[in-house]
């Protein structure tokens, strides 16, 4: 899911959402640009590799060789809007606009104890399903939003590698 993508949704789902995330993304934006750094520290997993350069789209990204991804994106909501009202959009989005599945619900801590709702997803692409996790925290006026998706046999795949990666995420 990039930003476009989460904007244009919102503009549809939600209007004021929309402009909030919006204009919350510009000035994420130009904060990560000005040399602010993440506002979070995660590791990479060995099998993948952090891909450099992602910006405005993610804060960080990385892939493994078969094209299983975890992203990380920030976007400061200026204390609008809590984990609830973030799930509840994005579970808007995902289903009612996209048309995926939602396959399951869990709530979850960062590596610092922020709580967190993960939503899980699938989805057909030509015929091969796909998985597609996001979990969703709000801290400090800050959504964050942590992706992890690809073809549901290299996810299965992959999944030690991933969870390693979730539980060393650590929000600031």
């Amino acid at each position: 899911m990039n930003a476009s993508f989460v904007k244009a949704s919102l503009a549809r789902a939600m209007p004021k959402a929309y402009r909030l995330l919006g204009a919350a993304a510009l000035v994420a934006v130009a904060a990560f640009a000005t040399g602010c750094g993440r506002p979070f520290d995660v590791k990479t997993a060995p099998g993948l590799v952090e891909l450099e350069h992602q910006s405005p789209d993610y804060d960080y990204r990385a892939i493994s060789p078969e094209g299983v991804v975890m992203g990380v994106r920030v976007v400061d909501v200026d204390k609008q809007g809590d984990l609830e009202f973030w799930t509840r959009v994005t579970t808007l989005r995902m289903r009612e606009l996209d048309g995926y599945a939602l396959l399951g619900t869990e709530d979850v801590k960062s590596r610092e104890g922020t709580p967190g709702h993960e939503l899980r997803f699938g989805h057909d692409e030509h015929g091969k399903p796909y998985l597609y996790m996001l979990r969703i925290y709000v801290k400090s006026g800050r959504l964050y939003l942590v992706e992890t998706g690809g073809p549901q046999r290299e996810v299965e795949h992959y999944k030690s590698q991933l969870d390693w990666m979730q539980a060393s995420l650590k929000l600031d």
